[in-house]
């Protein structure tokens, strides 16, 4: 009852769409599945036996277990909604005249003349140690609609920076 409500909540006040690569895509499908089965069943096993140790007025460890149970369903929750509400791209499709979703671009820093490769994806699947950043980080937001010659002015938490794009790929 409680997760159906939740649920409801969730997917009432975020319905913006998220787009993934279908990689992306997949491994959501794959976490949720997870969530669903091992996790689900992990959690009330453990509420099981934190239950059968007495008194549940004064049992840390089953108010633990079911705050991890209301995690795990709100995670659970948060996935079906990413899902549902999530469009596959098609790089095939996609255009390289400009720097868009899923585009890896080449770009060098003005100042210092660093030079370095980034791939443009949704928030879900960013990850800056494989050198894919959001779309909607600053640095995403400001490479977006430019093209190859252009240089991109953007206000990052560290100052302005100023980057020339030097390649556009997918």
């Amino acid at each position: 009852m409680y997760y159906t409500s939740f649920l409801l909540k969730i997917k009432h006040t975020t319905m913006s769409t998220t787009y993934l690569t279908r990689e992306g895509y997949d491994r959501l499908v794959e976490e949720l599945a997870e969530l669903k089965t091992t996790g689900m069943q992990e959690s009330a096993k453990a509420i099981a036996e934190a239950r059968d140790k007495g008194d549940l007025s004064e049992n840390a460890e089953y108010d633990a277990a079911k705050e991890a149970q209301a995690m795990l369903m709100h995670k659970i929750g948060q996935l079906e909604v990413t899902i549902a509400n999530s469009r596959v791209l098609d790089e095939s499709e996609l255009d390289t005249s400009q720097v868009t979703i899923l585009s890896k671009v080449k770009i060098k820093n003005v100042k210092n003349g660093m030079e370095v490769m980034y791939q443009l994806v949704s928030a879900a699947e960013a990850d800056l140690k494989q050198k894919r950043i959001s779309v909607g980080s600053p640095i995403g937001k400001g490479l977006l609609g430019k093209a190859v010659g252009d240089i991109a002015e953007i206000t990052t938490p560290a100052g302005k920076m100023e980057f020339e794009i030097l390649d556009i790929s997918l």
